[in-house]
């Protein structure tokens, strides 16, 4: 018989839609779990059930698109996604270990990430959202930000979306989070002028003297957000990498420049609110002749070899820095999560569970 051990999980109370989650949302209990894949009866006898396998995770990933994942909203739906239900672990990415397999493309002892649950053990029956790690030279939690999904999105925002060229001007809102900060150092690599908007002067000071973006600015200190883009960009924003939606992305229309690309990445400002924000400036489409291009970081699950080719030299050799805000322990996971919807983040937010 398998032996038991204790699983520490985050549990979805009940569904939260129309307003910001708060940490009673959540609550942490612990169960007990076998660490054996289980067993079924089939016609040539027991074995073992197919395409499951067993991991013990080592990092969570706190992302905003998680926030569609606790919603009971049907239009918001996404797919290819496992939604949480309540009474259940909260569902997101995470960096895990294989304890045990009954699919033979994972053995015990691989290194993975992708689509896991928040507890200290899970079975994992959607093993195609699994990606095994082959690279260890540099830290695990990487895998569930600049190596992970959040990289990923920037890549194929920026890279395959925009198409950017060099001497453009590029616009990066909510620029000091996991996916912002990337492409605003990719601009810089492929020769553009960029500017970011963060929510606090440390991470307005973070994009400008540590992530080398030309300038940032405090957008809670803007009182007019048309007056400030037209400030730091007098001759227009040639591509906008949109994380923000609402005011931001009004104003941005009034500040691009003809034939310019706005690749929609995520809305934060939207997610929580009980209806989403209209935008008044549409006929700037049409006028700018402006493309607008929309994208889940699912739709370029091809692109992971070579963006790991174009990404893993410049991290080795220093060239990208990636600024991690990592809490210990999961039963600080809920609190971790709620932050970063009222911007209480440093950086991509992870929460570390055990280090191997």
């Amino acid at each position: 018989m398998a032996k038991l051990v204790s699983n520490k999980q985050v549990i979805l109370r009940d569904y939260v839609s129309g307003r910001y989650p708060t940490e009673s949302d959540m609550y942490v209990k612990t169960s007990n779990i076998s660490l054996k894949v289980p067993h079924v009866q089939g016609g040539q006898g027991e074995g073992p059930c197919n395409n499951i396998v067993l991991v013990k995770n080592l990092y969570l990933s706190c992302d905003p698109m998680m926030r569609f994942l606790i919603m009971d909203t049907s239009h918001y739906k996404m797919t290819k996604y496992e939604y949480c239900t309540p009474g259940s672990p909260i569902c997101g990415y995470g960096v895990a270990k294989v304890l045990d397999s009954s699919n033979p493309e994972f053995k015990e002892g691989d290194l993975v990430w992708g689509l896991t649950r928040w507890e200290e053990y899970s079975f994992i029956t959607n093993t195609k959202s699994l990606i095994k790690i082959q690279h260890t030279d540099v830290p695990l939690s990487y895998y569930t930000g600049i190596l992970g999904m959040p990289g990923k999105s920037a890549y194929a925002g920026f890279f395959e979306v925009c198409t950017p060229k060099k001497g453009e001007y590029v616009f990066v809102s909510a620029a000091s989070g996991a996916v912002g900060q990337l492409v605003g150092q990719f601009a810089k690599l492929a020769g553009c002028y960029v500017v970011g908007s963060a929510g606090s002067k440390e991470k307005v000071d973070l994009l400008k003297n540590k992530l080398g973006f030309d300038e940032a600015f405090n957008y809670k200190e803007e009182h007019d957000l048309n007056a400030a883009l037209k400030r730091y960009f007098p001759q227009g924003i040639d591509v906008y990498f949109e994380n923000v939606g609402g005011d931001m992305l009004e104003a941005v229309l009034l500040n691009m420049r003809e034939h310019g690309r706005i690749t929609i990445c995520g809305m934060i400002s939207q997610y929580n609110l009980p209806e989403p924000q209209g935008i008044k400036n549409v006929m700037q489409i049409a006028f700018k002749r402006l493309h607008i291009h929309g994208f889940t970081h699912r739709d370029y699950d091809h692109i992971v070899p070579k963006y790991l080719d174009f990404v893993l030299p410049y991290i080795r050799q220093g060239k990208l820095v990636y600024v991690e805000d990592i809490v210990e322990g999961l039963e600080n996971g809920p609190a971790a999560l709620v932050g970063l919807f009222n911007g209480r983040n440093f950086g991509k937010q992870v929460i570390a569970l055990a280090h191997q």
